[in-house]
């Protein structure tokens, strides 16, 4: 999820150890670290990896310990942190955001053998793995469910920097959104930070004075749930369950599962067989999940997504493929012809913005 630019943050970030149970004195225990980029929150991207962490303290006990640190911003603060952790001996360090990719990598040549997870990365190394989820799967599945309970044919989309990941999302959504809804449109308020609730609020509040009655958004927090819920208004949540916050507002829930993976990772530290690798995993996976509907979703729009989500699970449905004629971008250009589907490295450059997005790319 998260490139540069983490002023927002503060600067201060803390050290909080956490061991599964007592370790068994026959068998030293995996060190496991991770590094959080926002604070430790009820929900959210670090709420969701957190998640992560704590089904591999379930899933192996006294033989794990875990370590996170939070609110740590990107840039010469992470490489200080990741620095740190590996000179206290953790054996494999999970670093799950964008601007985490290049302090990971520097740090790495500096401990060749320590392990590194770089979540959202792109570069690899002979100790640095990288892995990412298909959010844009789940983005797709909400885009119907959104398109199904507005009623006004417009969506308001708060999103953090225009990086391929965002744009994927932010297009798939629409996409999601138009194949129930040819009318539909998604008006998109760019912040070019990740954290910040005060003016994701205010964002939220901008799109729904503009006449959007549903919301979505990519950043960090639950403001733009609590915003919708206040007005009375609907929004999909996202990286994790937020009915919380927003009770009645909630469509449905865009999740991503770490725990899996995680845990897989730091077995394979235990046993030898870990490995330098490259994941993108989505619904069919187990990563990508939407469900965890509001009250207000009928049993109908429900039934709906969700086989829409076995129908990508199962390789019958893409996004990306232009199955009723050429797919556009919002300058009216042929970017998927009839019939085609884009292929995963097109996905992972992605630099336009689809046909129904209104408020284009930031200067």
């Amino acid at each position: 999820m998260y490139k540069n630019l983490a002023a927002a943050l503060a600067a201060a970030c803390f050290f909080s150890p956490v061991v599964a149970q007592t370790a068994n004195p026959a068998t030293a225990p995996v060190k496991a670290a991770w590094v959080y980029v926002t604070p430790l929150t009820d929900a959210g991207w670090t709420q969701q990896h957190d998640q992560g962490r704590r089904a591999v303290e379930k899933a192996l006990g006294n033989q794990v310990r875990t370590t996170y640190v939070e609110n740590v911003p990107e840039g010469a603060d992470a490489e200080r942190v990741i620095r740190d952790l590996a000179q206290q001996g953790h054996q494999i360090i999970f670093t799950p955001s964008f601007g985490y990719m290049e302090p990971t990598l520097k740090v790495a040549r500096e401990f060749p053998n320590v392990k590194f997870e770089s979540i959202t990365g792109l570069k690899q190394a002979p100790n640095v793995a990288i892995a990412n989820a298909r959010y844009y799967e789940g983005r797709y599945l909400a885009g119907i469910a959104a398109a199904r309970m507005s009623q006004s044919h417009l969506a308001g989309y708060v999103a953090g920097f225009p990086i391929p990941e965002v744009l994927q999302g932010l297009n798939a959504f629409t996409l999601g959104m138009r194949s129930v809804d040819p009318k539909a449109e998604v008006r998109v308020i760019w912040l070019n930070e990740w954290f910040n609730p005060a003016r994701e609020r205010e964002a939220a509040t901008t799109l729904m004075n503009q006449g959007a009655d549903v919301l979505a958004f990519h950043t960090g927090s639950t403001a733009v749930m609590a915003a919708a819920e206040a007005r009375g208004k609907l929004a999909v949540a996202y990286h994790s369950d937020m009915r919380k916050v927003a009770p009645t507002a909630q469509i449905a829930a865009i999740t991503h599962q770490w725990g899996d993976y995680y845990t897989r990772r730091v077995r394979a530290v235990q046993d030898g067989s870990w490995k330098s690798g490259a994941l993108w995993g989505g619904v069919r996976d187990g990563m990508i999940r939407v469900g965890d509907f509001g009250p207000k979703v009928p049993a109908e729009v429900q039934r709906e997504v969700l086989q829409a989500q076995q129908a990508i699970g199962a390789g019958k449905l893409r996004p990306f493929q232009a199955n009723h004629g050429p797919i556009r971008d919002a300058e009216g250009r042929e970017v998927i012809a009839a019939g085609q589907a884009l292929g995963d490295e097109q996905i992972l450059s992605m630099n336009w913005l689809v046909k129904g997005v209104r408020g284009g790319l930031p200067r």
